[in-house]
């Protein structure tokens, strides 16, 4: 493939800040995302609207929702898992432009995730996303353990892609393959998306999501882009992971990908001192060392 454009949406702020074990004061969330909508990246998933019993890190996100400030190029993203979560959303039509339906590729992973079995999700996703496109949201169903499940081993790329057949019917324009516990191979990666383009045809944006569980990220992201993938999730910091099982990780890094990326000739539209940054920033509100190669190291300087 030859270099081109790369789309990053920005997942930190939602899927990163929800795995830390302390919550992230409100004021200093609003901050991070406004030097995030600030470094070039124009989609940013911001919140999620769940219970704030199940996921207290994110209680706060219709404060931080109706705070942030962002260029009016931005598009904001909001997670929602269910018909309920919509109706909160929707509350704040206003500040927001896009939504995210999530469930997994196999029975285990999202019995334990969700607690419910995967035509029951469908069923309630399908009519999440129909209230959405007629709102006039933009919509991506995202499907977790995409490559692979930690309980049930091989997950069939059929099966995934009659998943993501259901939600495209249901209004979804865009699909993520979610590595959500790290499981994926360069190898698997670039068969795994030209049978994903045929199955689902041209007119559905196709996104990867990689965990860098097993230190594969960067290597599944180049693969995912030879083979003709060029919108990809990521976290700055390198935050995030999957609250089951232990022991999935964080995401690849979006500074590490846009690195790796800007080296090849690719262009991003991301300016990766100020994206480094923001990630010095997370880290100082953390008060903790992050996995970013890239924030370690700093950006490659040719003399």
């Amino acid at each position: 493939m030859t270099a081109g454009t790369v789309r990053i949406r920005e997942v930190g702020p939602r899927d990163g800040f929800q795995n830390e074990p302390e919550v992230i004061p409100t004021d200093a969330k609003v901050d991070l995302i406004g030097r995030l909508a600030r470094t070039g990246l124009k989609r940013i998933e911001v919140t999620s609207f769940v219970r704030a019993d199940v996921i207290p890190q994110l209680a706060d996100g219709p404060e931080v929702l109706a705070r942030v400030d962002v260029p009016g190029d931005v598009s904001l993203s909001v997670l929602i898992p269910n018909e309920r979560g919509l109706d909160n959303a929707l509350a704040q039509r206003e500040r927001f432009h896009e939504v995210n339906v999530f469930l997994s590729a196999s029975e285990s992973h999202n019995s334990k995730n969700v607690n419910r079995s995967i035509d029951e999700s469908l069923s309630g996703l399908e009519t999440v996303l129909g209230r959405a496109r007629a709102e006039g949201l933009r919509c991506e169903g995202v499907i977790s353990v995409a490559f692979g499940c930690p309980y049930e081993g091989v997950v069939e790329p059929a099966k995934v892609f009659e998943i993501a057949a259901r939600l495209v019917a249901a209004g979804a324009q865009e699909i993520g393959f979610g590595d959500t516990t790290g499981m994926a191979n360069p190898a698997q990666v670039r068969e795994f998306f030209p049978a994903a383009r045929a199955a689902l045809g041209d007119g559905i944006e196709l996104t990867a999501h990689f965990h860098n569980t097993r230190g594969q990220g960067l290597a599944n992201v180049f693969a995912a882009w030879e083979a003709g993938v060029d919108s990809f999730e990521t976290s700055f910091g390198e935050l995030g992971g999957c609250p089951v099982p232990k022991g999935a990780t964080g995401n690849v890094a979006t500074e590490d990908v846009i690195s790796m990326l800007h080296e090849m000739g690719v262009q991003t539209g991301v300016d990766l001192p100020a994206l480094i940054d923001a990630s010095r920033a997370v880290q100082t509100v953390l008060g903790r060392p992050l996995g970013s190669h890239t924030l370690v190291a700093g950006p490659v300087v040719w003399n």
